[in-house]
């Protein structure tokens, strides 16, 4: 979709629609959205009158302008009430307005930026927000319908008054835009059916990312996973025909200084059908998506790469099926990992940490000392949480609070969960130094607490997305399907870590 920044005034454009807004309670519309209703010879402040326009944030209205603007239609968006405004609001509205307008055959349109001034937001602010919202929320995967594409808005003019803010504009729109088509890739992958998103197929996506660029990569096949001892990732991957991968994106934004570093780990189970402790049918439905982890962490790295920040960024994804095949691990088996910790598998559909052990060996080995990882871990995460917040879990409590607050910037919510060394008593083994199951109860927490078992003296967080990597439903920002979370955080973490 092309977005373009112009210089004029909203209520003179001849787009098939014009986008002004309101604040919920406000009477009088003033600003844009004031010169739009004297055109309209006070249509705006007659619906206001007679309750029809309220402001309340999400709602759309429907103005025909009749012949009194060169425009057809006028969208007046409301904004919710002024003091629970935010980028975040911001981006919702563009998002929803966008879908609204899509549904009535509306290929494109002009808008005003939501939010920059009266409400509180700073121009370019208000634009990546306006960019933001746009892509994603327009964003639909409809490759293999036939009829794809039917519906769909191909330009949209965020119209600027004040031309002394346009470069301050583009800019801002640059910047959502290279974030948003990151979250859309990941989108993009999460939605896949298993059959086209395979390890192989994650591999060439993250060539894809790093192809002119400065970034590198490196993927290592089965044999190689086995000789560098990664027993644990190698032990789930035994009951695939399809052939792993170990992914490993490298930006040295910062290479004289080493120790400037992070890692996003990302698990990359292109399907689990649980091994041989074998899911149900319905638990098997969503389960192309269980590589959502490993393609936040791919799709990160494209708006990293093009941001370019002063900071060593390490992505690493083990991609592997999950299968009950002839080779497939069995419960009671013994793995060891790259480290020399031996693993009890208490069941094979606890995968997730299993594969995480040895991409958090990896990192430690190769001097990481912020590591964050994400993976769509336990479904206990979703009977603590619901869908409302991603849950995080850490080994220092700066760290969490560091990427917490990432989160909460960019409007991706956590939820911290404790990590009391008394849960560890949960997943001790009579045969090997820990089993990668824990009791019935802290089903979340056990898993995340195994996983850090691998971090050594890392600062380490882990995000627990099960619940949060997928939508039923169009809401906000996010259509019906994969939602690419936590994307935007994870850019905005190696971002603001570079610039501190």
């Amino acid at each position: 979709m092309q977005i373009d920044v112009v210089n004029g005034d909203v209520a003179k454009r001849e787009d098939p629609a014009i986008v002004v807004n309101l604040f919920e309670g406000v009477t009088q519309p003033a600003g844009a959205t004031g010169a739009v209703d004297d055109a309209l010879d006070g249509a705006v402040s007659d619906l206001i009158e007679q309750g029809d326009i309220t402001g309340k944030k999400g709602e759309n209205v429907l103005i025909y302008s009749l012949g009194k603007l060169k425009s057809k239609r006028v969208v007046v968006a409301g904004l919710g009430k002024s003091e629970d405004f935010d980028a975040n609001s911001a981006r919702e509205i563009h998002a929803g307005v966008a879908r609204f307008l899509r549904t009535r055959g509306v290929n494109g349109y002009a808008t005003i930026l939501h939010g920059a001034g009266v409400g509180g937001l700073d121009t370019s602010e208000a634009a990546q927000a306006a960019a933001e919202g746009l892509i994603l929320g327009l964003y639909s995967f409809d490759k293999y319908k036939s009829n794809a594409g039917a519906e769909s808005i191909d330009a949209v003019n965020i119209v600027e008054f004040d031309a002394k803010k346009l470069a301050e504009v583009e800019c801002g729109v640059e910047r959502g835009r290279a974030i948003a088509e990151a979250v859309n890739l990941a989108r993009e992958m999460g939605n896949e059916p298993a059959n086209y998103m395979t390890p192989t197929r994650m591999a060439e996506i993250a060539l894809d990312v790093t192809r002119g660029t400065e970034m590198s990569l490196t993927v290592l096949d089965r044999s190689e996973i086995e000789q560098l001892g990664m027993g644990s990732f190698a032990g789930v991957a035994q009951g695939t025909e399809e052939p792993p991968k170990f992914i490993v994106i490298r930006h040295d934004g910062d290479p004289d200084n080493p120790d400037n570093n992070l890692g996003l780990l990302g698990k990359g189970i292109t399907f689990d059908s649980g091994g041989l402790d074998i899911k149900s049918a319905a638990g098997m439905l969503t389960m192309k998506s269980d590589m959502s982890g490993g393609a936040c962490v791919i799709a990160a790295m494209k708006a990293i790469g093009a941001f370019n920040p002063k900071i060593n960024v390490w992505a690493i994804v083990p991609a592997t099926e999950n299968m009950p095949g002839r080779r497939a691990q069995r419960p009671g088996d013994v793995v060891t990992a790259m480290n020399g910790k031996t693993i009890e598998i208490g069941n094979t559909d606890a995968e997730g940490r299993l594969v995480l052990a040895d991409a958090l060996c990896y990192a430690v080995e190769n001097g990481v000392t912020r590591i964050v990882d994400v993976a769509t871990l336990t479904g206990a995460i979703g009977v603590a949480l619901g869908d409302g917040a991603t849950g995080v879990f850490g080994n220092d409590q700066g760290w969490v609070d560091t990427v917490v607050e990432a989160g909460n910037s960019v409007g991706e919510r956590m939820w911290q969960l404790p990590t009391y060394a008394s849960y560890k008593s949960e997943y001790s083994s009579d045969i090997a130094d820990i089993r990668n199951t824990g009791g019935r109860g802290a089903g979340a927490i056990t898993g995340a607490l195994i996983i850090g078992e691998f971090a050594g003296d890392s600062r380490w967080a882990h995000l627990d997305i099960a619940a949060t990597t997928r939508t039923t439903s169009d809401r906000g920002i996010n259509p019906k399907g994969s939602t690419g979370v936590p994307v935007r955080t994870l850019v905005e973490l190696a971002t603001s870590l570079a610039s501190n």
